[in-house]
């Protein structure tokens, strides 16, 4: 079933606008905008599913408006609907080359806006739930290594950008190896679905999120988090995982499952690269599992 969507309605002409918005506004959240410049700024604080966007504006062009999505990661997999008065098949034809996805031309009918706007909606709700699925770990079900350094890349460049802290967390199941000799790798598979459910059940902000680094390790990505913040959220999840009380006889270091923690943070979003802050993340879990294991030691990056 075809969500609610947000459309992003592009046009100088305020009578275009008001009869796209009526045509729109019961299926569909609808904002309006006169012209490229304005909606580029509104895209910068509000994400919106497809973009219906005029050619001929003043001050830049649907044509230049375009080329700036396509430009930014962020609004590049944005759908645009390209709707002008120009009937050309030359002014047609670049526009899809630009990377629109259809071309309505001036006088429309509202209830082909209406078809065509729904197909689009079809094919990006088909694409964001492949793109959802290739960033699932398939055991796990929780975010991947592709997700992760994704999102990182993301947190890191608006970390700088804003000067906030960032801190990321490597985790590691202790004698995991020992574990799967003991009990087998079908225990050891139903291991990691436990712990990686009890890891993601700790994240109370839509902004922190979990994630399956590789094999037994997990990270966590925590935005606008310090030291002694990123500290408390990774005691929480080692009290989390040795609250499964998952039994480890072949443990050396306790009667139970138990997880090393490394943590990094980056307090003023200093320059450094993101895998700074992984590189120091898992040195932080190295010391952990070597002075012992079940322990957390937390390393901040400091300005060069």
């Amino acid at each position: 079933m075809l969500k609610r969507a947000k459309i992003l309605i592009v046009d100088d002409d305020p009578l275009n606008r008001l009869v796209l918005e009526k045509t729109l506004a019961s299926e569909h959240d609808t904002f309006l905008v006169e012209n490229g410049e304005k909606a580029l700024t509104f895209l910068k604080s509000t994400a919106v599913d497809l973009i219906i966007l005029d050619i001929v504006m003043p001050g830049i062009s649907g044509y230049e408006v375009l080329i700036q999505l396509k430009e930014n990661p962020s609004t590049q997999a944005l759908p645009v609907i390209f709707i002008s008065a120009n009937t050309s098949h030359d002014d047609e034809a670049k526009g899809f080359e630009l990377g629109a996805m259809d071309y309505i031309a001036k006088p429309f009918s509202p209830t082909i806006v209406k078809a065509r706007i729904r197909n689009q909606l079809l094919i990006k709700q088909k694409n964001d739930l492949l793109e959802m699925l290739a960033s699932i770990d398939g055991l796990t079900e929780i975010p991947n290594r592709r997700y992760l350094d994704e999102s990182l890349s993301r947190e890191w460049r608006r970390s700088r950008r804003a000067g906030t802290p960032l801190s990321v967390l490597l985790m590691d199941i202790d004698h995991f190896k020992r574990y799967n000799d003991c009990y087998g790798h079908r225990a050891g598979d139903d291991c990691l679905k436990r712990i990686a459910h009890a890891l993601v059940g700790e994240c109370e902000r839509v902004s922190d999120f979990v994630a399956r680094y590789g094999g037994e390790e997990f990270a966590a990505v925590l935005p606008d988090m310090g030291k002694n913040e990123a500290l408390q959220f990774a005691n929480k999840l080692r009290d989390a995982v040795n609250g499964l009380n998952i039994p480890h006889k072949a443990s050396l270091n306790a009667d139970h499952i138990t997880i090393s923690i490394g943590v990094a943070t980056t307090e003023c979003g200093q320059v450094y690269g993101e895998h700074t802050l992984l590189e120091e993340a898992d040195l932080g879990l190295y010391q952990a599992k070597d002075a012992g294991r079940d322990i957390i030691v937390a390393r901040v990056i400091r300005t060069q």
